[in-house]
């Protein structure tokens, strides 16, 4: 089968030098003055073919009715509601449920409209569709009503409910030293993440090596992954390294500390929530150095060894260029779990002392907690937001340059 004819001169060509169809069976290439064809021998492959289907001018008509239809009646849904929201209109709904209603009727309507508009097209667009309207009504709906909340003033205690207040959120963040303190440690806390890198990077070595009880070792080098923060903040913050009764406490005062307190220093409770968070997190980047040494070809290694490179050469100018990729992949992975830190900050320290150990995350979820400022809280937490996709952003793009070979 003739996939593509370029130019009306090669029709002439195959008359005037009588080259019948036949020679081309199989895939080949046909060279002339002019073109380039490519011929293939199979025939009556139409199964990724869709073809266009006639769609008579009502039937547009239908499908364009209802999309614009239920999309009006959603839009009438959302602005009165609205304007009931703010006070503006006195007739409304209690909730939004009747405009949940209406996406839902009009995200319907929608997918129905392909198949009416497109046909066999229209079809193929309902496996990507739910998905994308799934995404909006969980993702882009909650996030335009956290900026509405983000710019007033709500607290939960307070009789007046929820009330706009402009940038008073705003100027309220630039003068709490509080957050701006759980920002400099979530930057703490994000450079310890090379130190867990090298650690795992290592264990992933000695595990990937041939040695006694490998597979022991690996089962229980996971372990820690599998258990959930809070049972982790609970087993050794809670109980381990309580300050009165905890084994390793008594083991300090046997060794010879007169009081230890483990928390009670700012520099020393910092360490200790980053050890705590390592040890839980450490196994997942474990496991994908490992599968990346393991993906290494023997023969480079082996090769170097007929060379008489020494093991760290080996490691240097083999194993670890070729791990970049991995690597960077876990250490991006890794800092995005690591910007999520408040389970294991809210159940050992609470933030203490003086607030020498909050995250974030454990700030704002304070915010709504313990004082119940739902306004302020929301724009702290779509500050941080957007403090996180800039500098994930970067991040990409610096490691992308980063991977690119040099030549």
């Amino acid at each position: 089968m003739i996939v593509r004819l370029l130019s009306t001169r090669l029709l002439w060509g195959f008359n005037k030098k009588k080259i019948r169809p036949a020679r081309f069976a199989g895939l080949k290439y046909y060279l002339s003055d002019w073109v380039h064809i490519i011929v293939s021998s199979t025939e009556g492959d139409y199964l990724h073919i869709v073809m266009q289907d006639e769609i008579s001018a009502r039937r547009r008509y239908l499908g364009r009715t209802m999309i614009w239809g239920s999309a009006l009646i959603l839009l009438f849904f959302v602005i009165v509601q609205s304007l009931h929201q703010v006070g503006w209109l006195a007739s409304g709904f209690a909730t939004w449920r009747p405009t949940l209603y209406a996406y839902l009727f009009w995200a319907s309507c929608l997918c129905w409209a392909q198949v009416i508009l497109y046909g066999e097209q229209g079809k193929r667009r309902l496996f990507i569709l739910p998905a994308v309207l799934f995404v909006v009504s969980m993702v882009i709906f909650p996030l335009i009503f956290a900026l509405g909340i983000a710019f007033s003033s709500w607290n939960l205690s307070s009789p007046d409910g929820r009330q706009f207040n402009g940038f008073d959120n705003v100027i309220q963040m630039w003068s709490d030293p509080f957050y701006w303190n759980a920002l400099k440690n979530m930057v703490y806390y994000t450079l310890a993440i090379l130190v867990e890198y090298i650690v795992a990077f290592g264990l992933a070595l000695l595990l990937n090596a041939q040695i006694k009880a490998r597979k022991f070792f690996r089962v229980a080098f996971l372990m820690p992954l599998m258990l959930s923060p809070v049972a982790v903040s609970w087993m050794l913050g809670k109980s381990m390294l309580e300050a009165r009764f905890g084994p390793i406490s008594r083991l300090a005062r046997e060794l010879g500390w007169d009081n230890p307190s483990f928390f009670g220093s700012p520099e020393m409770a910092r360490t200790m929530i980053m050890m705590m968070d390592a040890w839980t997190f450490i196994p997942l980047m474990m496991i994908m150095i490992l599968a990346g040494l393991q993906a290494i070809p023997k023969e480079l290694h082996e090769a170097s060894e007929v060379d008489g490179a020494t093991p760290w050469k080996k490691f240097w100018e083999i194993t670890f260029p070729l791990m970049l990729p991995v690597s960077v992949t876990a250490i991006l992975i890794r800092i995005i779990f690591k910007l999520k830190l408040a389970d294991i900050i809210i159940n050992v320290t609470s933030g203490g002392p003086g607030g020498a150990t909050d995250s974030v995350t454990s700030f704002i979820f304070r915010e709504y907690r313990d004082r119940s400022n739902v306004g302020y809280g929301t724009f702290l937490a779509i500050f941080y937001l957007v403090i996180i996709v800039i500098a994930m952003t970067i991040l990409i793009k610096l490691s992308d340059r980063w991977m690119k070979p040099r030549h």
